[in-house]
């Protein structure tokens, strides 16, 4: 009979059910001819749909394509991302923890067991120049740099977890947008020091015959001896060349993070900031020790970078092979023969 022809109430009521059943049974059939039912628990409409973990198997990254001249914006997603950011959560924390931490914990246990290293011949009056005005303006220049981005780059990394919670969210974010502009400008200063310490240095920093013996004697700093050394000790050389390597190491991937990708792409880009994170932990540590030797850890240390000038029985006990070069280029006289290095 035709749904026209039923008169009465009985009429919409039949209308309304068939009305359900073809709107229920219409979904029904598709998944089940799809496979995306699931019999006695009800549909599953995502059963069969693609998941993030299985496009990113098959692809190397997400990409997309846009109009505007920043290709780069097109990259939607790609894996090295997440494991840059496993890093930089999880390992780069403790590397930069052991580091620094370690080497202070190391510097504070040498100085309260072994002291300070003195004098034993005590001051002469008599002043010899170890670094001249620019030497000296060279080496605050780029130690004021290193310090700020220092400071400015560890906020990066222990900020939100050191400093935030002592101060306001507002606070926190002014500081660390003056922080980035900061370590962006201050480091073309560390950039040009470091040029010109490599200049002004590599000669007096080439390995000579008094290294081998020096680091055999820890500089004398266990045994409170002072082997032979010339303008620069090996501990010395150690620093010097750390800093120049580390700190070539930092400019290129820093100026590659300065101007992003103009010199490489995503992956690239990773690297960078893998290479400039690891060097300015390892560095900040180094320097760390370096301050320590050349402040409190040795009586008459700071004088060389203080006012350029050193005591002369201070410059005898340390670097008694440069002395002894400069007293004969001042007499004329070859310098007096040093016992070899064994």
């Amino acid at each position: 009979m035709p749904l026209s022809k039923l008169s009465g109430p009985i009429g919409p009521m039949i209308v309304a059910l068939v009305l359900a059943i073809g709107l229920y049974a219409a979904p029904v059939s598709a998944q089940n001819q799809s496979g995306m039912g699931q019999s006695g628990t009800g549909s599953n409409p995502t059963a069969q749909s693609v998941h993030e973990q299985q496009l990113l198997q098959e692809l190397n990254k997400i990409q997309g394509r846009v109009s505007i001249p920043n290709t780069a914006a097109g990259l939607l997603e790609q894996p090295q991302g997440r494991d840059y950011r496993d890093f930089r959560e999880g390992w780069l924390v403790w590397i930069g923890a052991i580091a620094i931490l370690g080497m202070l914990l190391a510097l504070a246990v040498f100085y309260f067991t072994k002291g300070r290293m003195r004098m034993t011949e005590g001051y002469s009056g008599v002043k010899i120049l170890r670094f001249n005005w620019f030497e000296r303006f060279n080496h605050w220049m780029t130690a004021t740099a290193f310090i700020v981005l220092a400071i400015t780059g560890l906020n990066y990394v222990f900020g939100k977890r050191l400093l935030m919670p002592l101060m306001s969210p507002d606070a926190f974010a002014t500081w660390s947008y003056w922080a980035k502009y900061a370590h962006n400008f201050v480091s073309w200063a560390f950039m040009v020091g470091v040029f010109f310490m490599l200049v002004i240095w590599i000669k007096d920093n080439l390995p000579d015959r008094y290294d081998w013996r020096w680091i055999r004697e820890a500089g004398g700093f266990l045994r409170n001896t002072h082997p032979p050394a010339g303008r620069f000790n090996a501990g010395q050389k150690l620093i010097f060349w750390s800093v120049i390597i580390g700190g070539i190491a930092l400019s290129v991937t820093g100026v590659i993070m300065l101007f992003p990708f103009s010199f490489t792409d995503i992956n690239g880009m990773q690297l960078a900031q893998y290479v400039h994170a690891v060097v300015g932990m390892v560095m900040i540590a180094v320097i760390l020790a370096h301050i320590y030797i050349g402040s409190l850890g040795m009586e008459g240390a700071y004088d060389a970078m203080g006012s350029g000038e050193v005591d002369l029985n201070w410059a005898r006990a340390h670097h008694s092979a440069w002395v002894e070069a400069q007293e004969a280029r001042v007499t004329g006289r070859p310098a007096t023969t040093m016992a070899p290095a064994e």
